[in-house]
């Protein structure tokens, strides 16, 4: 839409400069003014108003025909104020032509139309650019697949056609045309375009391809699993569009502003055209001073002010793995007083391994490894993960397992040769009622010491024996601490894990509130209680297990994976598994916010003194507006705004290196 709206104002701006070029010609107001003279013919006298008819008839009919749905629904705006500005100029002229006076508006006429249509050529042209991120995320998306038959060949299929299931041929430098799973091959695919992560990610079977994405030098075969609207590249459109639609807070001032406005136009009209008609009498000059009223008032600027804004803001956040699906969350981010971050797997790499153990007497290692293998053998989670593969390593074979069950947020729990055996952290021991021996006591505290969390096994009641876990902290959460720092947000930790772990990744990263041992269920109390202290809180979590929190939050942030776009939970979803981007997130929401505000400023109060100077307040000191002038500077407010809110683009969304910790992906600029 905005594409063909800019081609036709950009066509008939042309035609109808062209077109103004005689009328200015022979103007005689601008040829007394620049000193110049044309030669003249008879019927040369025709030659203003038969252009400026023409110029009205082409490049002015279409402002009034988008005045009548604005009429239609009772909502006078924008193109009701241009259309009776130049409406009013052009009948006033033709009728000059018939009932001699002593000025026409001809080459006002032409010239308010030539400059209308200019800035609506620039607006939309603008805002096209700006609104190009959907188009630019459907664009990654091919035609057709190479689907590979169940006699081993290949045919070309539509995009389209492809089902959940089928295996297709993504051969080097190919984009992958839907999501699914690599079943052979191996490559390095470009991912740029949906996660924001400019290096390559190698993917080798087993892997998750996302579709949209470029394929590398090598072959893949990609079992699909997700086609159409299902896909990653279709959730990040929907959320792309939701965005792009929506409205902030400032959005709504800025409507109900140019609602306003329009009134105060019309009542600035009247009042100037029953001041200058006392005053001089009703002639010529009383409609030029109305029409210049009118013309000024438009609220072209205004409303240019905030959409472009916030398409801008939609586009570079979407270039920078932010996809924003609440408009208002994103504006509030820039007045976070808090944020807290879920600790495993977001603050810190989230593979734990087993780096030390400690058992009561009586009790052998492999004994007490081999129970908690066994116990963990059906469970995903990544602990149990890491003590099974603890046990691989150690040659340790685990028995079998009766009667799993996942106790949330505080272990496992299963039958091994009869025994009740659990595993789980200090959740489990609180839950149990059990005591730690001195032994595992001082393990334990050791091991907190160290920043490890420590995990128990316990049988038939009786605590046997401790592992310490190892998670360490990425390097990039000590840059994401610091930098929200600089920028006067408190940060605050959440997690399950023991005090002592909690309190040593703390202070390892400089955090500032530590919330440890928290069940998953209560993860939204704690978000409660630092917003009853008065603050505006976001929380950053994964998006499944963290859901409570990100609603209750003021702004939730879902960080993972790009198969996390869908997450409904959570305001704004980083579709990077990287906490850097919650900081461009507050970077940008205050840069954009500052546009806006820059923007209404100007718009808005440029009407505030330019009204008055077009009703002819200082008339006395022979200061007048004509029409195109008037005109001029409205357009030149228009283009202001619009320059303004392009220069959103060079917002610095990078976070400065700290020493001794790598820099990671660089901030993207806008399409």
């Amino acid at each position: 839409m905005h594409e063909g709206h800019e081609q036709m104002f950009r066509r008939r701006f042309f035609v109808s400069t062209l077109l103004s070029i005689p009328v200015l010609l022979y103007s005689e107001t601008l040829q007394s003014w620049l000193g110049f003279s044309v030669p003249a013919f008879p019927g040369s006298e025709w030659i203003n108003p038969v252009f400026a008819v023409v110029v009205f008839g082409y490049g002015g009919v279409p402002f009034l025909q988008m005045a009548v749905p604005e009429l239609k629904d009772r909502a006078p705006g924008m193109m009701t104020l241009i259309s009776m500005a130049i409406s009013v100029a052009f009948v006033y002229s033709l009728a000059s032509v018939i009932f001699p006076t002593q000025s026409a508006f001809f080459w006002e006429l032409v010239t308010l139309i030539d400059i209308m249509l200019l800035g609506h050529w620039i607006e939309m042209r603008s805002v096209r650019r700006a609104s190009s991120a959907v188009d630019e995320l459907a664009k990654l998306m091919p035609d057709t697949a190479e689907r590979i038959t169940d006699n081993g060949d290949t045919e070309e299929v539509p995009v389209s056609e492809l089902t959940e299931g089928d295996l297709v041929l993504v051969r080097p430098g190919a984009s992958v045309p839907a999501d699914g799973v690599v079943e052979e091959g191996d490559s390095d695919v470009n991912e740029a375009m949906i996660t924001g992560e400019s290096k390559p990610v190698s993917k080798e079977p087993g892997d998750e391809v996302i579709g949209g994405t470029v394929n590398g030098d090598g072959s893949l075969r990609v079992r699909i699993d997700a086609t159409g609207e299902e896909t990653t590249l279709a959730g990040i459109m929907r959320l792309v569009e939701e965005a792009q639609e929506s409205k902030s807070r400032t959005q709504a001032l800025a409507d109900r502003a140019a609602g306003w406005l329009f009134y105060v136009a019309l009542a600035a009209a009247v009042v100037t055209g029953i001041a200058w008609t006392v005053a001089v009498s009703f002639n010529a000059e009383v409609i030029e001073r109305v029409v210049t009223v009118l013309v000024i008032a438009c609220p072209h600027a205004l409303g240019l002010a905030i959409p472009l804004v916030v398409a801008i803001n939609t586009s570079l956040a979407a270039r920078n793995g932010m996809l924003v699906r609440d408009r208002i969350a994103m504006e509030e981010a820039r007045n976070l007083d808090a944020i807290i971050f879920d600790k495993t797997g977001t603050l810190t790499e989230g593979e734990h391994g087993v780096v030390g153990m400690e058992t009561v007497a009586g009790v052998d290692e492999d004994e007490a490894l081999a129970l908690a293998a066994a116990v963990e053998g059906d469970s995903e989670h990544m602990i149990a993960r890491a003590i099974r593969e603890a046990a691989d390593e150690q040659g340790v074979e685990a028995p079998a397992a009766d009667d799993f069950e996942a106790m949330k947020g505080r272990g496992v729990r299963a039958f091994v040769d009869g025994d009740e055996v659990f595993v789980g952290g200090p959740n489990l021991l609180n839950h149990l009622d059990s005591e730690v021996p001195s032994d595992l006591q001082s393990f334990a505290e050791e091991a907190g010491e160290n920043a490890r969390t420590v995990v128990y096994l316990v049988r038939e009641g009786d605590l046997i024996a401790a592992f310490a876990m190892a998670d360490v902290i990425r390097d990039e959460s000590y840059r994401v601490v610091e930098a929200l720092h600089d920028l006067d947000i408190e940060v605050a930790m959440l997690t399950g894990d023991s005090e002592d772990v909690a309190n040593a990744v703390a202070a390892e990263l400089g955090i500032d509130t530590v919330f440890a041992e928290v069940l998953p269920e209560d993860k939204d109390k704690k978000v409660q209680e630092l917003q009853d202290q008065g603050k505006l809180v976001g929380m950053v979590g994964d998006g499944v297990n963290d859901a409570p929190a990100l609603t209750r939050s003021d702004v939730g942030i879902a960080i993972g994976s790009g198969t996390d776009v869908a997450v409904q939970s959570a305001d704004v979803i980083l579709v990077q598994n990287n906490p850097m981007d919650v900081v461009r997130l507050v970077k940008l929401s205050k840069a954009s916010y500052r546009k806006m505000q820059e923007n209404i400023v100007w718009a808005a109060g440029y009407n505030v003194f330019a009204i008055p100077l077009a009703a002819g307040v200082l008339a006395p000191i022979g200061i007048l507006l004509s029409p195109a002038v008037g005109a001029l500077l409205m357009s030149l407010s228009t283009v202001i705004v619009a320059i303004n809110a392009q220069l959103l683009r060079r917002v610095d969304l990078s976070v400065p290196s700290l020493p001794d910790v790598s820099p990671t992906t660089d901030a993207q600029p806008a399409d």
